[in-house]
């Protein structure tokens, strides 16, 4: 919505485009009015009249300027513009009159022209009060929204930034763990991994939404990572749907709760398990699930809490995102395993680029 409005303040039309445009209607349909007195001097006269209250309405901006200046009321703020119309139509009337007839008009037909043009005038000062207060709406709105767009894209980074140092604290801590085992290759291999992973996040932009195929080969490294770790003991599997590769999904989203699948579901079992990644598509809606074939009893409680920094990452994530136009659900699932379930509206990518899709 802050794009949207952000292209409608730069495509405001000026001030002399919408003046010009508008008295040259307003011309029309005069010359039209005046076309059966056209022998009498009627077409001549109504040219007069139009371009004498043109000429007033550019002298009277600055005064209507000066007026939305003050903290008035709509109502003080057109008794106003009325009190300076009067005179000023006087005063368009003896030039519009002194231009049609080249002499000094009489008092009768000055009278009659006075209030048309203090009537036109005040007319003309009312659409520029209007024009002027539904920009200035439009641009409170704008400014508004770009401090909320701020805020939001400052607590996203502020969130996304959180998730590094925990990954990285975690996966020196296996790292110490297979060297202190005297396993050296793999510890080898796995800072490698971690070094790539490491260097692909902070290659990418910080943008808080991506491509779901990038946040997949994210996730799928650190897999490799964590399948250094344990070796024969986790079997990863996919099912991706082909049409969902181009949707876009909260950048990290799937590697926190992978890696909270491994922790608490693989790892604490001696024989291993299988984590299983999916999406799907049904009614406009992305469906992301993470299945492990295991959960340590002791920490069922936690995961279904969502206390841990990755899955209270994601949820804070997913909220400020789409509001409540999203679902995350952290459950047991059969057989003997545990499912993490994000559902959030499906938009896809622009070509070429992986600009921003969600904006409140």
């Amino acid at each position: 919505m802050y794009h949207e409005l952000k292209r409608r303040t730069a495509n405001f039309p000026s001030f002399w485009s919408v003046q010009i445009v508008g008295w040259c209607c307003f011309y029309l349909s005069a010359v039209v009015t005046a076309v059966p007195e056209l022998k009498s001097g009627g077409l001549w006269t109504a040219s007069a009249f139009v371009v004498a209250t043109f000429a007033a309405s550019c002298l009277m901006r600055p005064i209507c300027i000066a007026l939305m200046r003050r903290p008035h009321s709509w109502v003080a703020l057109e008794l106003q513009a009325f009190a300076v119309c009067i005179p000023t139509g006087i005063v368009t009337a003896f030039v519009a009159g002194v231009l049609s007839e080249r002499h000094i008009p009489g008092w009768l037909d000055w009278l009659e022209t006075s209030v048309q043009a203090s009537f036109v005038l005040f007319v003309w000062c009312s659409l520029y009060f209007s024009l002027r207060l539904w920009q200035q709406s439009v641009r409170e709105q704008e400014r508004r929204l770009r401090a909320e767009s701020e805020m939001r894209d400052a607590r996203l980074n502020a969130l996304r930034y959180q998730l590094n140092p925990h990954f990285l604290f975690n996966s020196l801590n296996a790292v110490s763990t297979l060297v202190l085992e005297g396993n050296t290759p793999a510890a080898a291999r796995m800072l490698a991994q971690i070094a790539d992973f490491l260097r692909t996040i902070l290659d990418g932009d910080a943008r808080p939404e991506t491509r779901l195929s990038r946040e997949l080969a994210y996730t799928e490294q650190y897999l490799a990572i964590e399948q250094t770790r344990l070796e024969s003991r986790l079997s990863v599997e996919t099912s991706i749907a082909s049409q969902s590769l181009e949707a876009v999904v909260p950048t990290m989203l799937l590697q926190p709760l992978a890696e909270n699948a491994v922790r608490h579901g693989i790892a604490p079992l001696v024989e291993g398990g299988t984590i299983r990644i999916t999406s799907s598509i049904h009614d406009h809606v992305l469906r992301l699930s993470v299945w492990n074939s295991g959960l340590a009893q002791s920490t069922a409680r936690q995961r279904c809490a969502g206390t841990g920094v990755g899955l209270s990452n994601t949820i804070a994530r997913l909220a400020t995102l789409y509001g409540a136009d999203c679902r995350f659900a952290s459950q047991a699932a059969a057989p003997d395993g545990w499912e993490v379930v994000v559902e959030i509206p499906l938009r896809f990518a622009a070509t070429g680029s992986e600009e921003r899709a969600c904006v409140p």
